[in-house]
């Protein structure tokens, strides 16, 4: 998927919900143990409830391979049944993984190559620590997207992300994840690379959107971890929609019981109304 593609999809579907499918075993509804396949059973509920509501899916990957073999055979059926919604929907493996270079190639094969182990993700969220050559394996694929860890919504972002460093760009001492932004870059332009944006200090992505004025914002934060849908618009929304914004438990787990899938629509529906309204507004 093309970033205009992405973009008029924002417009078609008045959207740009993200929905996390972190289907922790231990939250899953008791019912659906008793189920050969739990955790698909639950994602399958979830995406039929949801799916016209939602521009994309992101499974984090930890919730799968904690499960071992049978977790990884949850997800490659998850993404097949996916498969007939590729063109209104963008998929994203939230792995966050980066090693040197030809370790990273074989991460970038297990997210992008189909042939390997099964999965044909549109994105993979990648983190920045260990520099381009860490990074470069995953630009390879065409038509795939990096989506490079910026500025991250969890409280321990602020050890290290909010340090100022030495900027030799900027020639002055800079915060580090705006070092890092100016820095990546130079390795792809906004038709290959999004940055991981947090919701929960929204009042900075003004600043993040002064030196990535094109680029695709994943925005996780939302819900649980009490960002606003209304203030990220305001700072982070461009011309192409520019956002996706990311719900994962909120929506997912808004019910523990039998009536969990028709509990996550009415959540995504709130959200998208709100979303519905904000881009009736300005796109």
């Amino acid at each position: 998927m093309t970033r205009r593609e992405l973009s008029q999809l924002i417009r078609n579907k008045e959207s740009f919900l993200c929905i996390g499918l972190d289907s922790d075993w231990e939250r899953l509804p008791s019912h659906l143990k008793k189920e050969d396949d739990p955790v698909f059973t639950f994602n399958k509920q979830i995406i039929d409830h949801t799916h016209d509501l939602a521009i994309a899916y992101k499974p984090n990957i930890a919730f799968y391979e904690s499960l071992g073999p049978r977790g990884w055979e949850s997800l490659a059926k998850t993404l097949e049944y996916l498969e007939p919604l590729r063109d209104e929907l963008f998929l994203i493996a939230d792995a966050k993984r980066a090693d040197i270079g030809n370790t990273s190639k074989q991460y970038a094969r297990t997210f992008f190559d189909k042939n390997a182990a099964g999965l044909d993700f549109d994105a993979v969220t990648v983190a920045p620590y260990m520099g381009s050559d860490s990074v470069e394996p995953f630009l390879e694929y065409d038509n795939k997207w990096v989506i490079l860890l910026g500025l991250t919504s969890n409280k321990g972002a602020f050890d290290f992300q909010m340090q100022k460093v030495w900027s030799e760009e900027q020639d002055s001492r800079d915060f580090l994840y705006k070092t890092v932004i100016r820095e990546s870059q130079h390795w792809a332009d906004e038709n290959k690379m999004m940055y991981v944006a947090g919701a929960t200090k929204s009042y900075l992505l003004n600043e993040i959107r002064e030196i990535l004025p094109d680029h695709f914002l994943l925005i996780p934060g939302i819900g649980a971890q009490g960002g606003s849908i209304e203030e990220v618009a305001n700072h982070g929304l461009n011309e192409d929609g520019g956002i996706i914004i990311n719900a994962s438990r909120s929506i997912i787990f808004a019910s523990g019981g039998r009536d969990f899938a028709a509990s996550a629509r009415a959540k995504a529906l709130e959200m998208q109304q709100i979303m519905k309204n904000i881009i009736n507004r300005y796109l």
